[in-house]
């Protein structure tokens, strides 16, 4: 074999060799992927607080005085002083009814009355000349006793007409329809010119303050009814509007509803309520120690309600997924009905990022 061959080869084996060595060399100094860092996140430990139990109805409010305007007389409205939501005061007129047929009648009963007037006066002075003259005997005791009759017919005469004049007086005022106190005008179905009698409902006037929620409770929870029992009077949105007690409770039952009507009064606590308002009403019927977690540690999934516990392990801490039942808010946290108990540290940030079995550095 030729020389230069035999080099050639050499150097080919020594460079083939180099490369697995510096292959080796370099796969056995390569380090192991490092272990995951544990994500900072923020913890609540779950304690217990005080968490009322209760019910919640739909309660209509109602005003203690609250006043249909229907007039006593028939006739044509002319004037209409007011509109709906007004708030008026005691006496103030509201609307007023044509009264010119009235206005006719009180004249002439006055006119009459006047000629009654007159008739008495005469007789009147009648009499005190017929008593003169049987007093100097001019005249007999027949003549002086008619003029004495004559005048007392003319007084009962005139005495009637008069009485009968005021009460036609009286008449006019119930062409003035007035508020009957202070309040809130509701709903004016009628129109300028609507003709109207006893039986048309003209509007309402409602007091804005002394107002009682009406509740009917379930027979049911008859047993848990009594009074002073604290009750939230609530709008559609869950909104607190005041916070009262029950003050009433019917001893029959409501054979329409099959329920118990339970009143609470309301006052003048707020303005947002109406007489006829229909709202939420929740009873407490019992406040007790119970563990609550923070509204922001839930997560819905599939409909069922979750949160993330920091669980320790081996001197550290992961997250673990558990499953929750919750009852309803109280301020800014969920009763917890099964599922923690207190002492679990539930995690409240970062809730995005985590995943069954992360580890997790506590902060709170």
């Amino acid at each position: 074999m030729p020389s230069n061959l035999i080099v050639r080869r050499s150097l080919t084996l020594a460079a083939l060799v180099a490369a697995l060595c510096a292959a080796g060399c370099k796969s056995s100094t390569t380090p192991v992927a490092a272990a995951p860092q544990a994500m900072p996140v923020q913890v609540s430990a779950i304690s217990l607080n005080p968490v009322p139990t209760g019910d919640t109805y739909v309660a209509t409010i109602k005003s203690r005085r609250s006043a249909t305007m229907q007039p006593q007389v028939d006739g044509n409205i002319t004037r209409i002083l007011v509109k709906s939501g007004d708030v008026v005061k005691a006496g103030q007129l509201l609307m007023q009814i044509d009264p010119l047929k009235q206005v006719a009648t009180v004249e002439s009963q006055q006119g009459t009355e006047a000629q009654k007037r007159a008739v008495y006066q005469y007789n009147q002075a009648e009499l005190e000349r017929q008593r003169k003259l049987f007093e100097a005997g001019v005249t007999s005791k027949q003549a002086y006793d008619q003029a004495v009759q004559a005048f007392e017919n003319a007084k009962g005469d005139l005495a009637a007409n008069a009485a009968l004049t005021n009460t036609q007086k009286h008449q006019l005022a119930y062409y003035q329809i007035r508020a009957p106190f202070a309040g809130i005008v509701g709903d004016i179905p009628v129109h300028l010119g609507d003709y109207v009698s006893s039986s048309t409902v003209l509007t309402t006037v409602d007091e804005d303050k002394d107002l009682e929620a009406y509740i009917y409770v379930p027979t049911e929870r008859a047993a848990l009814l009594k009074l002073g029992l604290p009750v939230q009077i609530l709008d559609t949105n869950g909104n607190q509007l005041a916070t009262t007690a029950i003050t009433f409770l019917s001893p029959q039952v409501d054979p329409t509803l099959q329920g118990i009507l339970v009143k609470a009064t309301v006052g003048r606590a707020t303005q947002q309520l109406r007489n006829q308002q229909l709202v939420n009403a929740r009873i407490t019927w019992s406040t007790n120690p119970t563990p609550t977690v923070p509204v922001l540690a839930v997560s819905m999934i599939g409909g069922e309600s979750f949160v993330f516990v920091a669980k320790p392990q081996d001197g550290g801490y992961l997250a673990h997924q558990v499953p929750v039942k919750l009852g309803e808010t109280v301020g800014n946290n969920y009763p917890v009905l099964s599922g923690l108990k207190p002492g679990d540290k539930v995690i409240l940030s970062g809730l995005q990022f985590l995943q069954e079995g992360a580890p997790v550095k506590p902060l709170g």
